[in-house]
């Protein structure tokens, strides 16, 4: 059979693999098996597939032809990316006559050989769902697929359709059921005389187009269905009941993310079948109270996050005693929970109350003692950066389904209830940023399948008890700033599934063990702010790290030269340590850092050029150590924070449902799959930079915007380079105290987005260049205690705001804000027609070192002439 008519040669070895993935996505077997004609062609192909790769029989070792095998039950060739364009031979499938689902997603098609399009694919009469998605092709791909009359699912998803969308194309299918348009750049629809004819479509997913209000109104049309997805599509303007008032059989809508603002009509109670409306991320407002959601009683999943509702939660919202999710999270909602809200919902499996703050108004009061009777069936709840407060009841431990439960950033007190801590079948917990106290990790802790475990930022005491290794799976163990003691455990090591291991801001002491170099999947280690000490143990084998914390111990001897190995390693943070020696070589393979810390050492030595390697540093803080020598000229090359033609690496990144077949729980078993997931991009990056005169804290996204360069109190000497001025991005560049000499670089006035440049306490001589005016962004300046000479820049944009406090300590230098005016007799002391008795006093000016040097001199002398007139007059009287 022949598979690929019309392809070269050439290109066979790059195509074939994605072929079998196309032909094994095929579903044949709704019947009781696949006809001995279909299994005759697969076994066709399989040897074709042998021609291009002897690996094929290992791949597919039951593609075997036998009178027991049955070819329903063959496996998939594995996943294949393809990167090249390619046609389709949609004749490949016409031997299939009972084929009923045909999914051709993601192949990068982009044409067909001979151009026949789907046409061929009429003659396939059980033909019920087509899935094209995520391909190439045009509108001219709609008009063949009206061919194929016995469809009743067709997605049409990412397939890079623009403009108006050709309806009328579709005029012949008179079955269908579900239409996909997602993912698209579709503004419109074109011939909605169509729409009698489509009379039996049920699910019609438009997200992520760009349709507009016109379009929405069409919709009005589409009698029958009963799911509905718009999500992602920039409609905006107030929320259009009205083109939704006549869809009286909808179970399904969704309206996410479309822009939508105002209150929501009480009219909405009219669409009383619905069963899942989501409205989530819009501009909505008022009280929930009067817009008519109370009326829903058939809802299952109500999502309402990202909005600005307010007011308290309405008692009526107990009348939808179907629901099983609510989110309301991220809105303007304050009062009491328990009282109002919970008494009646007792199916509810999914609650999501976060974020409910403003001001002073947000939600509160305590968790009543019988909360697990009043929502019995709960599996994830979500109360976080809320008011809450008072002892945590044990009833939350009587939830038992419950495996999701978040209460950070509250104001819960006391000790954890130890029936929480036993719960078999909770996965995360977080419990961070409270007041919570007492020793968490007793011989009561026993969640065996815990996978996430957040309790930071809290009053715990005692050690790491072994405890926590019955939590075997866990990926996440975030225990910072608490009153934790101890040795760090070398049985750490075992707990293989680790990804994320936060202990900074306890009483941990010493040594880091070597163990920790066995958590191979580990990518956040922070162990900073303790009492560690020793040397550092090599971390070569952690190959996933991306983010290192040691700062702030006691960790002493050289930074080991096979240290670190991780090719993914974007923060290395050992600032305020006892580190001594140099900065080994080896560091250049740690190509992709972004924040390289050491300030606070006792590091010696020429500043490596192979730091220059890093181009990718936004971060570099080398002060406060004893490096010597001159700055490397290459720092010019080093990025520091252009990241104009990359993705960031630091914001949080929130995920999306992008399926193409929505149903009535597709939200809810999202939630219910990745609600953990999310939770774990809080695990975001923090680091201290000194910039602007104070330490600062940058943590995620904003690291994105943040980048410097610190050089500061260290023995640098000679000039400083002019290829300096190339870091066009750098936000803050500190040299200070330094032994730096010459004049300030005229190129870094293309420093255009500098916001501090400190150069103080250095020998730097000349003018400070004018240019320097236009820095629009500059907000501290600081040239005190240089030789500097000259006219101080003009008054004007950001040195309008620059003082006398900028600039002291320089006594040539001369402007308004200064003691000394620019008219006076007193000259640079580089001048050529100064008397070298004039710079001599110039010299003991400037300089306090020679000054004394000069006053012990003169007293000296003073003294010697005394002693020797004193000598000489007394022997002339003896």
């Amino acid at each position: 059979m022949s598979l690929m008519c019309g392809l070269s040669m050439e290109s066979l070895s790059s195509k074939y693999l994605s072929w079998v993935l196309l032909l094994l996505s095929i579903q044949i077997c709704r019947c009781k098996g696949c006809s001995e004609e279909e299994k005759m062609g697969l076994l066709e192909f399989k040897a074709f597939l042998k021609l291009n790769n002897e690996n094929a029989d290992l791949l597919l070792p039951s593609w075997i032809d036998n009178n027991i095998s049955e070819c329903c039950s063959w496996e998939r060739w594995p996943y294949y990316e393809n990167d090249k364009f390619w046609l389709l031979n949609t004749s490949l499938f016409l031997s299939f006559e009972e084929l009923h689902d045909l999914n051709l997603s993601a192949n990068s098609f982009d044409g067909f050989i001979k151009n026949e399009g789907f046409q061929s694919l009429s003659s396939l009469k059980k033909l019920e769902m087509l899935d094209i998605s995520g391909n190439e092709f045009d509108k001219s791909v709609i008009k063949s697929l009206s061919t194929i009359t016995s469809l009743k699912t067709l997605v049409l998803c990412g397939i890079g359709l623009k403009g108006s969308f050709p309806i009328q194309e579709l005029c012949t299918l008179e079955n269908p059921v579900m239409l996909d348009l997602s993912h698209n750049d579709l503004t419109s629809m074109q011939g909605f005389k169509i729409l009698p004819k489509l009379k039996k479509l049920e699910i019609l997913n438009l997200g992520y187009n760009q349709f507009n209000k016109t379009s929405i109104k069409q919709l009005s049309g589409f009698t029958s269905l009963k799911t509905l997805v718009v999500s992602n599509n920039n409609i905006e303007g107030f929320f259009p009941f009205e083109d939704f008032a006549s869809l009286s059989n909808l179970e399904v809508l969704d309206l996410s993310y479309t822009s939508f603002s105002g209150i929501v009509p009480s009219s909405i109670r009219l669409m009383s079948s619905l069963k899942s409306l989501s409205l989530a991320r819009n501009y909505l407002y008022g009280s929930l109270a009067n817009q008519g959601f109370c009326q829903l009683n058939k809802l299952q999943e109500l999502d309402l996050c990202f909005n600005f509702f307010q007011g308290i939660l309405p008692p009526c919202l107990n009348n939808l005693t179907s629901l099983r999710l609510l989110d309301l999270s991220s809105n303007l909602f304050s009062g009491n929970v328990s009282s109002s809200l919970l008494p009646s919902l007792t199916s509810l499996e999914y609650i999501d109350l976060s974020y409910n703050l403003f001001e002073d108004n947000r939600l509160d009061g305590e968790l009543q003692q019988n909360v697990a009777n009043m929502i019995p069936n709960i599996m994830f709840l979500n109360l976080s950066y809320n008011g809450f407060e008072g002892i945590l009841s044990s009833s939350v431990a009587e939830m038992s389904s419950l495996r999701s439960l978040d209460l950070s950033a509250n104001s819960f007190s006391g000790e954890v209830p130890k029936q929480l801590l036993a719960e078999k079948y909770l996965g995360f917990l977080k419990l961070s940023n409270n007041k919570f106290h007492g020793e968490i990790f007793s011989r009561d802790f026993n969640l065996t399948r815990l996978e996430f475990l957040y309790l930071d930022n809290n009053q715990f005491r005692g050690t790491l008890s072994n405890v926590i290794s019955k939590s075997s799976w866990l990926l996440v163990l975030d225990v910072s700033n608490n009153c934790l003691s101890g040795e760090i455990p070398s049985w750490i090591g075992n707990m293989t599934y680790l990804e994320t291991l936060a202990l900074g801001n306890n009483s941990f002491k010493g040594k880091l063990p070597p163990e920790i170099s066995q958590l191979q999947r580990l990518e956040f280690l922070d162990v900073s702010q303790n009492a560690l000490s020793g040397s550092l143990p090599s971390l070569k084998s952690m190959e996933y790290l991306e983010h290192l914390h040691l700062q702030g111990n006691m960790f002493t001897g050289l930074i080991p030269r096979d240290f670190l190995n991780s090719s993914n390693l974007l923060t290395l943070d050992i600032r305020d340590n006892r580190l001594f020696g140099g900065i080994p070589n080896s560091i250049s393979a740690l190509l992709e850092l972004r924040i390289f810390l050491l300030r606070g050492n006792l590091l010696s030595g020429f500043i490596p050029n192979q730091l220059c390697h890093l181009t990718k540093i936004s971060l570099m803080d080398l002060s406060n150590n004893n490096f010597s020598g001159s700055i490397p000229k290459c720092f010019g090359h080093i990025r520091f924070g252009d990241f104009k033609t990359e993705h960031s690496v630091y914001k949080p990144v929130f995920g999306l449902y992008t399926g193409s077949l929505p149903s009535i729980y597709t939200g809810y078993l999202v939630k219910y799959l990745f609600f953990s997931t999310e939770e774990r991009r809080d695990e975001v990056d923090e680091v201290e930079f000194v910039t602007k005169n104070r330490s600062s804290s940058y943590r995620g996204g904003i690291l994105d915007f943040m980048s410097g360069l610190d050089l500061s109190c260290n023995n640098l000497t000679g000039e400083i380079p002019h290829e300096l001025g190339m870091l066009s991005w750098i936000h803050a560049l500190n040299l200070s105290h330094n032994q730096l000499k010459g004049s300030i670089p005229k190129s870094f006035s293309n420093l255009s987005q500098i916001e501090s440049l400190d150069l103080s306490y250095n020998k730097l001589s000349g003018e400070i260049p004018p240019e320097l005016i236009g820095l629009n962004f500059l907000e501290v300046f600081n040239v005190v205690h240089n030789n500097i000479s000259g006219r101080v820049p003009d008054m004007k944009a950001q040195f309008g705001t620059f003082g006398e406090s900028s600039y002291k300590d320089n006594p040539f230098l001369c402007g308004p804000m200064l003691e000394r005016k620019c008219n006076t007799s007193i000259e640079s002391p580089d001048s050529p027609s100064q008397s070298s008795q004039e710079r001599f006093v110039a010299i003991l000016y400037i300089n306090p070192y020679w000054r004394q040097r000069w006053f012990n001199f003169i007293e000296k002398c003073i003294y010697s002439c005394y002693y020797f007139a004193f000598d000489t007059y007394s022997k002339l009287f003896e």
